[in-house]
């Protein structure tokens, strides 16, 4: 018979083992997984875990929200708090409205390049920057996973035109100083046929938001 310590039977008023009672979980998208674990490390939030779900997600945003349900239904018995590290993503609204039934919060804005820009300075350009195609730090990296293939453009190079005629510029928001993903960012401009800029941004509002939740 398995031994069980007063620490792993005595609950908290929450309903929490002790050694939960004081930890946050956050929920994140798989794009963010690399800026959140760097933000963990560089302001020592040892007492926050993350749960990444699939970046690939973003595919099909009508199943962004049943997987952060799924996920915070799972975990919310374990944490005192629990925090979703998307922002609204493609779901209409939708995801938002399901954070409030869970009783957690989110990350405001519309897409992560709202918040790494920050959410209010993205708004004053947005209507003069419709042209932007944008990429972020992973997006540069996976180029090929989440743009060039599932649009088929590695198949049938044509539908360029077609998906990307009316866009302008790309633009390239660096969430650090790395001249290879600058090289790499270029390279899928041209590849897109568009013009480049590069704008570093750092983490925006990710990083004040988590700030706000770490406590």
């Amino acid at each position: 018979m398995a031994l069980t310590s007063p620490t792993d039977s005595r609950l908290t008023e929450e309903g929490l083992a002790p050694e939960r009672a004081g930890r946050i979980l956050l929920i994140a998208c798989g794009a963010l997984a690399h800026e959140i674990l760097a933000l963990k490390q560089a302001n020592g939030w040892t007492h926050m875990d993350l749960q990444c779900l699939p970046a690939k997600l973003h595919l099909w945003p009508d199943r962004i929200v049943t997987a952060v349900e799924e996920a915070v239904r799972e975990r919310q018995a374990e944490y005192a708090t629990i925090f979703v590290v998307y922002a609204d993503c493609g779901t209409g609204g939708q995801l938002q409205e399901k954070c409030k039934d869970l009783g957690v919060e989110m990350v405001e804005g519309p897409h992560c390049y709202s918040f790494y820009e920050g959410n209010d300075a993205f708004a004053e350009h947005a209507d003069t920057e419709f042209t932007s195609f944008y990429l972020t730090d992973f997006l540069v990296r996976q180029f090929d996973a989440f743009v060039w293939k599932p649009m088929g453009l590695d198949r049938h190079p044509e539908l360029r035109d077609m998906i990307f005629g009316n866009y302008e510029k790309l633009v390239y928001q660096a969430q650090k100083d790395d001249p290879a993903l600058d090289a790499k960012a270029r390279d899928c401009a041209e590849r897109l046929g568009l013009d480049y800029e590069r704008r570093f941004t750092g983490y925006g509002d990710l990083a004040t938001t988590l700030r706000k939740v770490a406590g």
